[in-house]
């Protein structure tokens, strides 16, 4: 399966039809609605149109190409030739015992994760030869399906030797390892996707497949299998087959997958499966598992209006941001099973903050949007996407990180593989992949609809087309955010009478930095903001809008200008937060900052000292040379700078304190030099280094 890649994707693009204003489907149950993908054109020369062009030109083309290399299109090729030749001699071969050759059970995911982040760009980028392309994938993907629709190439290639993981038969250890459900929720995700952005159903078919093959064999029912994923993902994907197709089957289903956790042969904390979810009451467990969980959850409460699911998913919301949340939006804070910690356990260095659940995080925190219409959901979103997410793919888009620890000591192998850099792929992808999806869905987070108001959640150059109660209005946002606060948004278009804009107030701007007590701004800023329409002003009791400020009645030619105040500040924790005692932290409007020794003449950041009431100074372009990555060009940043004490310690042992200025970039840019040593956390005081 050898094809020019990075040809396909980077040729001219051309004119594709798509389902972006045809699709219809059922209502996804929230009470507001997430403005689809298809509506989004993140603008060019932008923050985000820089994120989308590097997962378009590198990270797509690098994923679909480590497919070929790394044997995950040779699976589905061996589980087709299997089907077609049953009894083949090459199944009592080494060559042929899928343990040998298949890293991990769920590696078919990586096939999937990329054509969504394809899908995705295509609704962008339309353009017939990365279609093809991808139908050719498919082509090969659907060779693999069983007649009963069942997909899962770790059995099929070889039903006698199959992945050690797999178990003897179908779904016997997907509790523990096989990822057989976790490999449809991939699927599915990826064929609705597919299907929003080409209308060709032929994904969609595949994924439908595999789904009644779920839905016929796991359930309570006499002569199913009574299991739950051990993984969770086909929770939401299945409520989200749900609303594309109107089939309530797969609704059933996924609150089935749900209302059994806890109530089947395995039960442990990792898997979120110590209890029934009712009676759960904080995060536990392997994060990513327990992000995807809870967003199911959300979907479920909504699409059943079922009050007690809704009761767990605040509960969790608020135990994950009231003590398991970093200033960075990462969650997960021990390498051990890739685990939440106990409540206000939050290390820094020996973080894990895997950017799988990052993303996981993401998804909760706008399904939680979608339940309240309130902002502090998209405040917490807005941190985990400027600071956990980004900074877990290098800006190239062709690099990344598993783990995003908020201090390094340049030595510590955080990494996957034992490695202190991020690295080009790894043996278990499901990082770089996930990435891959992710980014180039971001478009579907900025707007939200509620009746005739539209939510304006993220701020970033674009142009949308955006449906309110069936009629279009188009927007036109261009803005340098988050940079500066200024924004501008033209009304383009606007067929509905009293269509009202809500702009979001930041969290940042209000004083909060996250809706609870584990962290708060140790300085004395205050900034402001202002909202105006055709220059005169709008102003609004903004609790009483839950953090928004209401433009009503917008009209074609309508310009509002947003303003928002972004001066530096200073963040302390909770001081139940052992690791961040006697420190303090520093952003700038949605991004959090870091130190590394690079910038400061390799001094060690990790024992600076900042003063009790910082000064601070802005470098605008600072440059960043990405010399991890061949050819990458440098990129600029808006760096600060402020006074500094460095506590340093020589081979005899003489401790010398030293003034050093110190320079700080975003989190999201670091470690594109090399290890070295990096840090957020800073002490404010020297005896605070001898603890």
């Amino acid at each position: 399966m050898k094809r020019l890649i990075s040809a396909v994707l980077l040729s001219a693009a051309v004119a594709m039809p798509t389902m972006a204003q045809k699709q219809k489907t059922l209502g996804n149950g929230y009470p507001f609605t997430q403005v689809p993908f298809t509506s989004v054109k993140i603008s060019q020369n932008t923050f985000w149109g820089a994120r989308l062009k590097a997962a378009r030109e590198v990270t797509v083309p690098l994923a679909f190409s480590k497919c070929e290399s790394e044997h995950r299109y040779k699976n589905f090729e061996m589980a087709a030739y299997t089907l077609q030749h049953p009894n083949h001699p090459g199944l009592e071969t080494k060559e042929w015992d899928v343990s040998k050759f298949m890293g991990f059970s769920f590696d078919d995911t990586d096939v999937y994760k990329t054509i969504e982040g394809a899908s995705y760009i295509l609704q962008t980028y339309p353009n017939k030869k990365l279609k093809a392309y991808i139908d050719s994938v498919l082509d090969v993907v659907a060779a693999a399906q069983e007649p009963d629709g069942y997909l899962y190439t770790a059995r099929t290639i070889n039903p006698k030797h199959p992945h050690q993981w797999s178990g003897n038969k179908r779904w016997v250890k997907d509790e523990e390892a096989s990822h057989e459900l976790y490999n449809l929720g991939h699927m599915v995700d990826a064929a609705c996707a597919h299907y929003q952005a080409t209308g060709s159903t032929k994904f969609l078919n595949i994924a439908k497949r595999y789904a009644d093959c779920v839905v016929k064999e796991v359930g309570p029912k006499p002569g199913q299998v009574t299991i739950v994923p051990g993984h969770q993902i086909a929770e939401m994907a299945l409520a989200r087959l749900y609303t594309l197709t109107g089939e309530k089957k797969y609704l059933d289903e996924a609150k089935y997958l749900l209302d059994y956790r806890g109530k089947t042969h395995i039960r442990n904390p990792y898997s979120q499966s110590q209890a029934p979810i009712l009676e759960q009451k904080e995060a536990v467990g392997h994060a990513v598992r327990a992000g995807y969980m809870y967003a199911g959850i959300a979907d479920v409460a909504a699409l059943t209006k079922d009050s007690a699911y809704m009761k767990v998913i605040d509960r969790i919301f608020e135990n994950i941001v009231g003590k398991k949340y970093y200033l960075t939006g990462g969650v997960g804070a021990r390498h051990a099973g890739e685990a939440f910690g106990d409540n206000y356990e939050l290390p820094n260095m020996t973080a894990y903050n895997e950017t799988c659940a990052a993303i996981s995080m993401v998804y909760l925190f706008e399904r939680m949007f979608l339940l309240h219409g309130e902002s502090k959901y998209i405040d917490c979103m807005e941190r985990t996407l400027y600071n956990g997410v980004i900074s877990g793919m290098s800006m190239d888009g062709g690099r990344f990180f598993y783990p995003n620890p908020l201090s390094s000591d340049g030595k510590y192998a955080f990494n996957a593989d034992g490695n202190t850099t991020r690295q080009p792929w790894f043996g278990c992808a499901c990082c770089p992949s996930n990435l891959c999806r992710f980014i180039p869905s971001v478009p579907g987070y900025l707007y939200g609809v509620k009746d005739n108001n539209i939510y304006v959640n993220l701020f970033a150059g674009n142009t949308s087309t955006i449906k309110v109660n069936g009629k279009d209005v188009v927007l036109e946002e261009t803005t340098e955010y988050p940079w500066n606060g200024d924004i501008k948004i033209a009304v383009k278009k606007s067929g509905v009478k009293n269509a009202n804009l809500l702009v979001r107030i930041p969290g940042w701007v209000r004083n909060q930095v996250v809706p609870s007590d584990l962290y708060k701004y140790s300085d004395a800023e205050k900034p402001a903001y202002s909202v105006t329409v055709n220059g005169k002003a709008v102003e609004a009791d903004l609790d009483a809008n839950k953090g928004y400020l209401p433009v009503k009645n917008i009209q074609k030619g309508d310009v509002i200008r947003i303003h928002f105040d972004m001066p530096v500040r200073t963040v302390v924790a909770n001081g139940k937060v052992a690791d961040d005692n006697g420190k303090v932290a520093v952003e700038r409007g949605p991004l959090v900052y870091c130190a590394e020794a690079v910038d400061n003449q390799n001094e060690p950041v990790l024992r600076a000292v900042m003063a009790k009431k910082p000064a601070f100074s802005l470098v605008d372009n600072y440059s960043i040379e990405n010399t991890e990555t061949k050819g990458a060009p440098a990129f600029s940043v808006k760096a600060i700078q402020t006074s500094s004490q460095v506590l340093d310690q020589a081979a005899d042992g003489t401790v010398s304190v030293k003034n050093q200025k110190l320079t700080l970039i975003p989190y999201y840019a670091w470690n594109h030099r090399g290890a070295n040593q990096m840090n957020v956390w800073f002490y404010q005081n020297l005896n605070a280094l001898d603890k």
